[in-house]
């Protein structure tokens, strides 16, 4: 393993390129003068060039320590505001507002976000659920500092930060409707009574665009604003509707439901501002929940 300089070592180095004087860098650095000698010298073994040159009354720093003294400042500076990033956070309630979208559920969320504050107590998390446009919206107007979605259209790269975290699987629930197997074909869904979402939610546009690219159009016997509300219609009726696996898992739903095929799969991804002064608390949230799917997806 290559051995590294200390942040002492690099600290003195600063001074000492500073003072040239390595009595006055010594007493700077509360250390003996014999002490400060021997950490430079150590650090010139350890970054494997000489850094400083002594002159009959001055002191230089070579053409590489130049170099290595910009990189041990650069490294210094980040990892004292680093300190003073998490003595803030320790110190105080950090609260982030967090957009999800409506028809894709809030249970799974609500259930993360609990395990999620036991360790982070000073991250207060507030969850909304919304439909695209308004989440879309009220990102861009800085009232949410995360957004959850599978759509990322209209939004600009460079003012941005998409994170893909999950692939979200699409399933055919219908515990009223017989069905030989655990898979079926859309074919076979465009026979029965289908149950959709509210007509301007973009899930539901979402839904007729895979089943029209197959030539498919199921009869939508009624439209609903929730998920919850489509599995209780689809719970009472001999109909079908298209729901999330996660969502109906995470309601403690593991059949009555059916692998469609061809693969129904949309991808997730958190959003959120590059400029936000949050960036630090939102990375913190951010890594939690990759953490938490690649878990998932590996067990």
């Amino acid at each position: 393993m290559i051995e590294l300089p200390s942040i002492q070592q690099l600290e003195n180095f600063i001074i000492y390129s500073k003072v040239k004087d390595i009595a006055t860098a010594a007493r700077e650095a509360n250390v003996t003068r014999s002490a400060f000698s021997f950490q430079m010298k150590k650090l010139e073994e350890i970054v494997g060039t000489q850094l400083v040159v002594h002159g009959e009354n001055t002191i230089e720093l070579t053409k590489e320590g130049q170099i290595f003294l910009a990189k041990a400042e650069k490294i210094v500076s980040e990892l004292k505001q680093s300190l003073s990033e998490m003595k803030k956070l320790a110190g105080k309630e950090v609260s982030l507002s967090v957009g999800a979208l409506m028809s894709l559920g809030d249970v799974f969320i609500n259930q993360h976000l609990t395990y999620f504050k036991k360790y982070n107590t000073n991250i207060k998390i507030n969850v909304y659920n919304l439909e695209a446009k308004e989440l879309i919206n009220q990102l861009e107007a800085d009232k949410l500092d995360i957004v959850s979605s599978f759509s990322l259209k209209d939004l600009q790269d460079d003012e941005y930060e998409n994170i893909f975290f999950c692939d979200e699987e699409m399933v055919y629930y219908a515990p009223n409707i017989e069905h030989l197997g655990n898979i079926i074909n859309v074919e076979e869904i465009a026979q029965y009574p289908m149950v959709q979402y509210s007509p301007y939610y973009l899930m539901n546009s979402t839904i007729k665009n895979y089943f029209s690219k197959l030539g498919c159009h199921p009869q939508v016997e009624a439209w609903f604003a929730t998920p919850y509300a489509i599995m209780h219609y689809c719970q009472q009726n001999q109909v079908g509707a298209v729901l999330p696996k996660r969502l109906l898992n995470a309601m403690g739903f593991f059949d009555g439901y059916y692998d469609i095929e061809p693969d129904f799969t949309l991808k997730c991804h958190l959003l959120y501002k590059k400029t936000n002064p949050k960036y630090k608390y939102i990375k913190i949230f951010i890594d939690y929940i990759n953490t938490l799917y690649n878990k998932n997806n590996n067990n």
